[in-house]
């Protein structure tokens, strides 16, 4: 089988190595490093493709590149005024008290 053959892979593996690599064009990388970044993750993900014959097959995950995001994570709510947190908190805080 060549190298880069994606027969061995299931029709869920394939949807996600193209929102992954969806991902990574509308971040500016390019259509070819976006694929090959995407396939690595769907690699690091599954242990390979899923479908008979495949070296994945059979074997459980722990999803490990999923993960990534906590380290990375809050990002966006840093860079809010404090004032734009803290009303965002109290109004969280009134829904969770209201539907205790």
């Amino acid at each position: 089988m060549p190298r880069g053959e994606k027969s061995k892979y299931t029709a869920k593996q394939e949807r996600k190595a193209d929102h992954i690599a969806e991902g990574y064009e509308k971040r500016g990388v390019g259509t070819k490093e976006a694929e090959r970044r995407a396939w690595a993750t769907v690699n690091k993900d599954d242990g390979g493709g899923k479908a008979p014959g495949g070296s994945g097959r059979g074997r459980s995950t722990g999803n490990p590149a999923a993960h990534k995001g906590g380290k990375i994570g809050g990002r966006a709510s840093a860079s809010r005024p404090a004032s734009a947190r803290s009303a965002s908190a109290k109004k969280a805080a009134a829904t969770r008290k209201r539907r205790a």
